[in-house]
């Protein structure tokens, strides 16, 4: 009797797996086997007839300047981004955590910016830094001249400032995150850390952090994935420009595949490129944490 209901619930569970499993062999896995493939194809897309091609398009990769300059510009941006955007999150969620009053308010207020779509930020955003945008305006406010042609028009600060956006963006996403963490923590830790007279300074540093550490990790990897793959505020506010400042791997993949003809294999191969990155840069982050 008993091995007749273990089969028929072992039944029934897959059956109402089955449409998550074919949803990610379908849209996950074979298009991940798919791109692999084309990633050694010279693929015609008017066509849709591939030519094996061996490793021609990671060789050619090699000595494509636009994708160096588009993977330097995607690793400044993530060494630029994930560090002040870990700091100020952990900065304002111990802040929140010591609010009583309104803290809802003050939670929803800095998570608003992370749910709001990122095409109407990034508009916002164009404007904020065209010539004669508010940013411009209030420097001239204080005696500073901004860029003349705009900040997103000068290849020396278009990126920071899309990183300053992308900050901006990101910290009440993480800070909630944390904060979440934080009230977690058992109060009696701290009672005890206060009877031996620790500071709230080093009752941060010793019990926080350390209770807190798998959050860190799951922000950390969550972080340097989103941040690898930067495309849509590219896509709106520059393109990649000026001069290619801006580029930044998806990007390239997508321009490679949708703007250029013939190349979509060679857009798989740089997709594939940025996707060891992540997966190496990942599994570092995860060991260095694990051992702090």
């Amino acid at each position: 009797m008993n091995a007749i209901i273990k089969k028929r619930w072992t039944g029934e569970t897959w059956l109402l797996l089955s449409p998550w499993i074919l949803t990610l062999l379908l849209f996950w896995a074979y298009p991940l086997v798919y791109a692999l493939y084309l990633s050694f194809t010279k693929y015609y897309t008017l066509t849709n007839k591939s030519v094996w091609i061996g490793f021609d398009n990671y060789v050619k990769l090699v000595h494509d300047p636009a994708f160096w300059q588009a993977l330097l510009n995607t690793v400044i941006f993530v060494v630029g981004t994930i560090p002040f955007t870990m700091i100020f999150a952990l900065f304002f969620a111990a802040l929140l955590v010591r609010v009583e009053r309104f803290q809802h308010f003050y939670r929803s207020a800095l998570f608003l910016p992370s749910v709001t779509s990122l095409v109407v930020i990034a508009l916002i955003f164009t404007n904020l830094y065209a010539s004669g945008g508010y940013i411009n305006t209030l420097l001239k406010l204080v005696g500073i001249i901004g860029p003349k042609s705009g900040w997103l028009l000068e290849p020396s600060v278009a990126l920071p400032a899309i990183m300053a956006m992308d900050i901006w963006i990101s910290i009440g996403y993480y800070a909630v995150l944390f904060l979440a963490a934080m009230q977690n923590v058992p109060n009696d830790f701290y009672e005890v850390a206060e009877l031996e007279g620790t500071s709230k300074w080093e009752q941060f540093f010793t019990i926080t952090l350390p209770v807190i550490k798998p959050t860190l990790l799951f922000a950390l990897v969550l972080n340097t994935i989103k941040s690898f793959q930067v495309f849509t505020e590219i896509y709106v506010m520059t393109r990649g420009g000026p001069l290619g400042r801006t580029s930044t791997l998806v990007y390239q993949v997508y321009s490679s595949a949708f703007e250029s003809a013939d190349t979509m294999g060679y857009a798989c191969a740089i997709a594939y490129v940025l996707f060891f990155i992540i997966a190496v840069f990942s599994a570092i982050e995860s060991k260095m944490i694990k051992q702090a």
